[in-house]
């Protein structure tokens, strides 16, 4: 699962630091602060189903966070939005 935005980034010093708990970049420009725990929480769901996350962000292009999960083998393939829709 991949989720990005088209925002201003975040600072590379940053990054190694997003998902520790209550852990916060300085306010954005928006005036929008959180708490701190949703990346926390998200690292911890996806570590407890040994999966993965990956952030990637470029100053002023935006960031993307990325969630691998092993896929169990009885599942079968993974269906995209549109094939699930189309069905």
């Amino acid at each position: 699962m991949r989720v990005e935005d088209s925002g201003p980034g975040i600072a590379r010093q940053h990054l190694p630091r997003l998902s520790e708990r209550f852990y916060r970049v300085e306010e954005t420009a928006s005036g929008k602060s959180g708490t701190g725990l949703g990346l926390a929480i998200v690292k911890h769901i996806v570590n407890r189903h040994r999966g993965g996350l990956v952030v990637e962000s470029e100053q002023g292009r935006g960031t993307a966070f990325s969630v691998y999960l092993p896929q169990p083998l009885e599942l079968g393939p993974v269906r995209t939005m549109a094939e699930v829709q189309a069905s």
